[in-house]
């Protein structure tokens, strides 16, 4: 019995690995698809072309939709595996579980701008692609293995 809380630990870990994988590629994959919208004017917007272009338009949103988007996931990952691995102290998963819900944020704006666009506001046509699910999907996994202990070793 004492093996089974081991053996989760340790799936935990590789999951969280498994994302180090799996964010990039959300990142890059398509969460809409988008017709005649005045701010991107693109077919097809992924976080990173987004990023790119709310960057000429907007450079400081790109900035906070870069660090909600990428910076902290990414950092919340790496941390996690510093504790699993014993390269950092537990006392750091508090703060990396905080840092894991900032990452929903981009999600919800995402969801935002869906509605947004859907309602009729007139801006043109949005379909939802994979890739949005495939992020959300991330960062809910990335919240649900926080849960875990560390690995430890």
């Amino acid at each position: 019995m004492r093996r089974t809380p081991r053996r989760l630990a340790r799936l935990a870990g590789g999951a969280n690995l498994a994302l180090l994988v799996l964010f990039p590629l959300a990142w890059s994959a398509p969460l809409l698809r988008a017709g005649l919208l005045p701010i991107f004017g693109l077919d097809t917007i992924s976080v990173l072309s987004g990023i790119a272009a709310l960057a000429r338009t907007d450079p400081l949103l790109a900035a906070l939709v870069a660090l909600f988007a990428i910076v902290a996931p990414l950092t919340k990952i790496v941390g996690r595996a510093a504790v699993d691995f014993g390269r950092a102290s537990p006392r750091w998963l508090g703060p990396l579980h905080a840092l894991g819900r900032l990452a929903m944020a981009d999600i919800f704006l995402i969801a935002l701008y869906i509605v947004v666009a859907k309602g009729g506001v007139g801006v043109g046509r949005i379909e939802t692609g994979w890739g949005l699910y495939l992020l959300t999907g991330c960062v809910l996994a990335s919240l649900a293995l926080s849960q875990f202990p560390p690995r430890r070793g």
